[in-house]
């Protein structure tokens, strides 16, 4: 079986558990591809010896014959982490070396019956959608693809307006400090610090939430994603913040921008015991009242 590990630096904490993820993986007979930063930063600043059968940098070092890519660390190690799988239909494994963790849901003090549970088949596969993102000037590269949410945020002092379309119907004309276009997957993130809905993985629609909206009867909204979303955006400072999951550019003003559903979607591994519910209530302490 081969498996892909990406990663990046973690705490000293750490250290034990990811190496007891190694040795499990070898004693498995599994055939161990290391994302190469990840597999430098273990030998020459941890001092983690790591058995190897091979590197990769890109998704095109991963073909169809791997059966897992595991990321290691927090949300953010898991979203830079599609940009190396896109397209590939490797199914990714978050592993837990950050705090929260709604992507990376698996704790590391429970890596060692995680493995146990997928190498013995008890998990399932789950689809998840991102946004494709498109302008004039190419901003985000060979991979204008997110799978939490775009933003247009401000770039100065003062609010911007963002005007938005979909399908080619005005929305309206956002005067606040931002917005965010959130999928699913995104909505228990920066979606929900702005009073966005919580959507269950597998909802087949974007969010619309603005950042401090100057009219206060303005509220996120939820659409089709099978719609075209078009925004355009005005500031004193001439220039917007866009930003497509980790990755963040100044764009001129009046930039006018597309978001679409992408043509393909990001598979995750859950655990069978594990559920999208189970982690509201562990992530965010629902019901943590002494009353239950």
């Amino acid at each position: 079986m081969k498996i892909a590990v990406f990663g990046k630096n973690f705490g000293s904490g750490c250290d034990a558990q990811i190496i007891r993820f190694f040795d499990i993986l070898a004693g498995f007979g599994c055939k161990v591809y290391v994302y190469q930063p990840f597999y430098d930063y273990l030998k020459n600043e941890k001092r983690i010896t790591v058995r190897a059968e091979g590197l990769f940098l890109t998704h095109h070092d991963l073909d169809n014959d791997f059966s897992f890519f595991f990321s290691i660390g927090g949300d953010g190690t898991f979203l830079k982490s599609v940009s190396v799988v896109r397209d590939t239909g490797i199914p990714v494994i978050g592993l837990n070396t950050g705090r929260l963790g709604f992507l990376s849901n698996i704790a590391r003090e429970e890596i060692e019956q995680a493995l146990e549970d997928i190498f013995k088949g008890s998990y399932r596969i789950e689809e998840r959608s991102l946004l494709q993102v498109s302008m004039e000037g190419n901003w985000f590269g060979e991979f204008p693809y997110a799978l939490n949410e775009f933003t247009l945020h401000k770039s100065g002092s003062s609010m911007i307006t963002i005007h938005a379309w979909v399908n080619d119907e005005f929305l309206n004309a956002y005067w606040a400090d931002g917005l965010i276009i959130s999928t699913p997957t995104g909505s228990t993130a920066y979606s929900m610090s702005v009073g966005g809905p919580v959507m269950t993985p597998g909802a087949k629609d974007f969010i619309i939430s603005p950042i401090a909206p100057h009219h206060l009867t303005v509220r996120p909204i939820v659409v089709s994603d099978v719609c075209t979303l078009r925004l355009s955006a005005e500031s004193r400072d001439q220039t917007i913040i866009a930003s497509l999951d980790s990755q963040s550019f100044h764009i001129p003003e009046k930039t006018e921008i597309f978001i679409r559903k992408a043509p393909f979607f990001l598979r995750t591994l859950q655990l069978s015991h594990s559920s999208f519910f189970s982690t509201l209530r562990n992530k965010l302490m629902w019901g943590a009242d002494r009353r239950n």
